[in-house]
């Protein structure tokens, strides 16, 4: 700072005498005109020294503005010289040479001295960032770490992939950097929210953002089979070292494998029960037939409870073998017009000798104008069951399940089954859509499989709806679910041959369907 003081009082001071010099020119102009005037003293003297000093005022100003600017200006040039120096583009430039600069010499030399340098911290930084990438492949931290890491920059470049990753998918110990991830992994998701989607909705508008996958699938052909595992991603926008997203692999190709091979043999003992169950079904409304009116109450009760019991156990076969199509994509939907109430009054009525064996009575009301919906009719008949055969299961004999269809903003139908049973904890409501999952207060009292939900869940995504359920301990449960109106579907189904909407409630999504080479 005390150079920049001194040179702020030379540069007044050297302001000062030059403006002094101009006003001296001046006047001398105007007195050697005066002294030069001789006859010219008269009356209109005053006029010609006027004359005389708007010709010597400009000549002067220009004559004296042109030696400041030389002096004056000399600090600035010495500082563009120095940045000349040192630019990039303009390598070939002198260094200034001190000795031309009288004014503020010392403060224009420190100052100088200050850009070298910064210039050469600059030019240690960008060193540092080329060799940044060979010291992360060195980094022991990166490379002993047991799980696969791929960094990738803001192209979804590999920077950097460790040792567990090349192991993990197989790949020789070649060099995959500079390489575009999507070639090395082909990402599958099992739903739209996928990799590739979320990091184009953070780069617009957030600095640092994590996400997690659960059950990502990597194809790697034929011969190494597939790998399943949650996928874990760290997002950091500009990072000055290239490193803008780290990618990190949990396997479980294990886990993920076991619970299809159990699906899998779940669901052909459930295709191998159905033969068997048909028949016994046949039977049991053979001898129902045959001998109505024939049979004392005792052994008309075991009948009806028969009978309910073969209708609980087709439902559960069916729902085992649709989640099995479901979680192999196989599962397909065909959507068409329909009128929600008929259909429910159907399904009521399939459930009425199950609530009745249970001693519950089931209240069907529909909402009269109702508009018309675009479903796939036994799909939505599962969802329907499903709904009521857990509010038959949760409820206390003598209760009543109510189901209410109705219509909500937007011309949307909404379909609600409510009971008054045993209700559901807060802490478990989040979880009820999960497969497998049962409520661990309940599992021991209560048949289930845990799966009536989750393909409920699936169907109903699949229509383009929201299921959702509301619960208080002790005091009952309220599912319900929303269904698209058909008018709001004409245009999709306009673009088949046919008038159906085919859906599938899921598939594995591809990460990408072209990526950057």
């Amino acid at each position: 700072m005390d150079h920049l003081q001194k040179f702020g009082s030379q540069f007044k001071t050297s302001l000062f005498f030059i403006l002094l010099c101009n006003s001296l020119l001046t006047l001398a102009g105007l007195w050697v005109a005066y002294e030069n005037l001789g006859s010219y003293r008269g009356g209109d003297s005053k006029l010609v020294l006027l004359s005389i000093a708007g010709i010597i005022t400009p000549i002067s100003a220009a004559l004296v503005t042109w030696i400041a600017s030389v002096y004056l200006l000399q600090p600035v040039k010495f500082i563009w010289e120095a940045v000349m120096h040192i630019a990039p583009d303009t390598a070939n430039a002198a260094a200034p040479d001190p000795d031309k600069v009288q004014l503020g010499r010392e403060f224009v030399t420190i100052l100088a001295a200050h850009v070298y340098q910064l210039a050469n911290v600059v030019e240690d930084v960008e060193s540092a960032s080329k060799n940044v990438h060979s010291n992360l492949k060195s980094d022991f931290v990166a490379n002993s770490l047991p799980l696969p890491l791929v960094v990738l920059d803001k192209d979804s470049n590999i920077v950097f992939a460790n040792e567990a990753l090349r192991t993990y998918i197989g790949q020789d110990n070649s060099d995959s950097a500079g390489q575009n991830v999507y070639a090395i992994l082909d990402l599958l998701f099992s739903n739209e929210d996928t990799f590739d989607k979320w990091l184009e909705l953070v780069k617009a508008d957030q600095i640092t953002a994590t996400k997690t996958w659960e059950r990502v699938r990597l194809d790697l052909g034929e011969e190494k089979g597939d790998r399943y595992f949650d996928l874990v991603a760290y997002y950091n926008k500009n990072n000055p070292e290239s490193f803008e997203v780290m990618l990190v692999l949990f396997d479980r190709t294990h886990q993920y494998s076991q619970d299809d091979q159990a699906m899998n043999l779940v669901a052909l003992a459930a295709h191998e029960l159905r033969t068997p169950l048909t028949l016994l079904r046949g039977y049991i409304d053979a001898f129902e037939e045959e001998l109505e009116g024939k049979l004392d109450p005792e052994m008309t009760d075991f009948m009806r409870k028969m009978k309910a019991a073969g209708q609980q156990l087709a439902a559960f076969t069916s729902t085992i073998l649709d989640v099995s199509r479901f979680e192999n994509n196989q599962l397909v939907l065909k959507l068409r017009e329909e009128q929600l109430g008929p259909l429910l009054q159907s399904v009521v009525a399939s459930m009425e000798l199950r609530a009745q064996v249970h001693g519950i009575k089931l209240t069907l009301k529909v909402d009269d104008n109702l508009p018309s919906v675009g479903v796939d009719s036994l799909s939505i008949s599962e969802v329907i069951s499903n709904l009521i055969d857990n509010a038959i299961k949760y409820s206390n004999q003598g209760k009543e399940i109510i189901i209410h269809a109705y219509a909500i903003s937007g011309g949307v139908v909404e379909t609600t089954v409510q009971d008054f049973g045993v209700g559901v904890p807060e802490a478990v409501i989040g979880n009820l859509f999960k497969k497998f999952y049962r409520d661990h207060h309940n599992r021991n009292q209560i048949s289930g499989t845990g799966m009536g939900l989750y393909l409920s869940k699936a169907i109903i995504d699949a229509h383009g709806g929201n299921i959702w359920v509301k619960s208080h301990e002790g005091q009952g449960s309220t599912f319900g679910f929303t269904l698209t109106p058909y008018s709001q579907l004409a245009d999709e189904a306009k673009k088949g041959d046919t008038m159906d909407i085919t859906r599938t409630p899921h598939g594995w999504i591809k990460n990408h369907s072209l990526y950057r080479r």
